[in-house]
């Protein structure tokens, strides 16, 4: 048995931790060190780790990207996000098609596309816009936490339009596969599948958060057995929500946070959920971010494609997701921060673009620019998330913590507050 994998996690640990309290003296979001220690131990730099030699890594990441969904959905407003239902649906709305648009246009111009594949090259233009549409929530949800902003009216819109905009990706990723290749599957029937997955949530979900309430109250002893049901029903949902709804993995478990995110259990259940994530899961999925990086066949034509692309990924965001916040009558402060809190694609927009990679649907020369694009606007979102939401008592509304309005933090605590030196 090869134990190499025990040394990776070591490095990890090392390395995110060491680049995590460095952006901290300088004032940066803690998950941007976490993000460049990746990108320093894979194969851009010193290739140190390496996810091939060690699968597990992966499967650790995608549980870590599992409970930080989980965990933002046990931070959420559920009222909060009723009352942002509608403007959170034209704003994922308008913040797809923008992306989908800009980014279809910008391989279209750069006569990108391979002659050589077996799908059509307006095809290929329209799924390098697919790829675009993806919006990779859980470095903003962090980032959120860190400044104490998630449970705001920018906060709340983002992490609904951040969920329909999931669902409307997949819509379009199975209608672009679907054009390329009949066999895929049918649009009706996948749309159908998303619709169903909700109805079940709805009403397993009700049946469980009444049982779950019931149960917690009546019984106050061993309170562990809460964070391992609430686990369970995390990963639960999590599985479903792929293996027979087609539906990313991380709507289900945040899905399943909101499940839970109204019972008398929840501060204890969320405090448990972040010293495992902050322990161990956290470190692994934001390093494994930068360790997917390789740039390989840049050619000058494609690294200018590859800035261009970066730039229209940025603004195509903001500005379709801020004219959605401002149709919905959001202020021009909200609207720039719910924008920016869009624009991170995250691992949503790499497993998109593998997908179409092994489907002929976009050639092998076009990744590097593609994992760059992921890459930065993965790193640059915490950044100008902390520029926009800079004002301490803004007028979005903010429903502080207790520990934010304390100002203060356990000393034995071991919650995951990127913000603050956890050692």
């Amino acid at each position: 048995m090869d134990y190499t994998y025990l040394l990776y996690i070591a490095i990890i640990l090392i390395f995110t931790k060491a680049f995590g309290l460095l952006s901290k003296v300088i004032k940066l979001p803690q998950v941007v060190g976490a993000l460049v220690a990746g990108i320093i131990l894979g194969p851009v730099c010193l290739n140190l780790v390496s996810l091939d030699n060690a699968p597990i890594l992966s499967n650790l990441s995608e549980i870590g990207v599992i409970v930080l969904m989980f965990a933002a959905g046990l931070e959420t407003d559920i009222r909060e996000m009723k009352k942002c239902g509608l403007a959170s649906s034209i704003i994922a709305l308008i913040g797809v098609i923008v992306p989908l648009v800009g980014g279809a246009a910008t391989a279209f111009l750069f006569g990108t596309a391979d002659p050589t594949l077996s799908t059509s090259t307006f095809l290929q233009d329209v799924f390098v816009g697919v790829i675009l549409t993806a919006t990779s929530v859980s470095i903003t949800v962090e980032t959120l936490k860190e400044l104490g902003k998630l449970n705001t009216r920018a906060g709340n819109a983002i992490l609904g339009a951040a969920l329909i905009d999931d669902v409307l990706g997949i819509i379009a990723l199975t209608v672009i596969t679907s054009l390329a290749d009949p066999e895929s599957g049918n649009i009706g029937i996948v749309i159908l599948k998303i619709l169903g997955f909700f109805a079940f949530a709805l009403l397993f979900g009700v049946f469980f958060h009444f049982v779950f309430n019931k149960w917690t109250q009546r019984t106050e002893e061993n309170q562990r057995r809460y964070v391992i049901v609430s686990f369970a029903l995390c990963l639960l949902f999590a599985y479903v929500a792929e293996e027979f709804f087609g539906v990313a993995d991380i709507t289900g478990s945040f899905v399943a946070g909101l499940v839970i995110s109204s019972t008398s259990k929840t501060k204890y259940i969320a405090h448990r959920f972040d010293t495992m994530s902050y322990l161990l899961l956290s470190p692994i999925f934001f390093a494994s971010i930068g360790l997917k990086v390789t740039l390989t066949n840049m050619t000058p034509t494609i690294i200018i494609f590859a800035v261009v692309l970066l730039i229209v990924a940025i603004l195509s965001k903001v500005v379709g997701c801020g004219l959605g916040a401002k149709i919905c009558r959001y202020t021009n402060k909200e609207a720039l921060q719910i924008g920016v809190g869009m624009i991170s694609r995250g691992e949503v927009a790499l497993i998109v673009a593998d997908k179409g990679l092994n489907m002929g649907l976009m050639s092998s020369g076009l990744f590097g620019p593609i994992v760059i694009m992921v890459v930065i606007t993965t790193v640059v979102t915490p950044i100008l998330l902390k520029f926009v939401f800079k004002d301490k008592n803004d007028a979005s509304g903010e429903i502080k913590s207790k520990e934010a309005a304390e100002g203060t933090t356990s000393d034995d605590s071991l919650e995951y507050v990127p913000g603050q030196d956890n050692v």
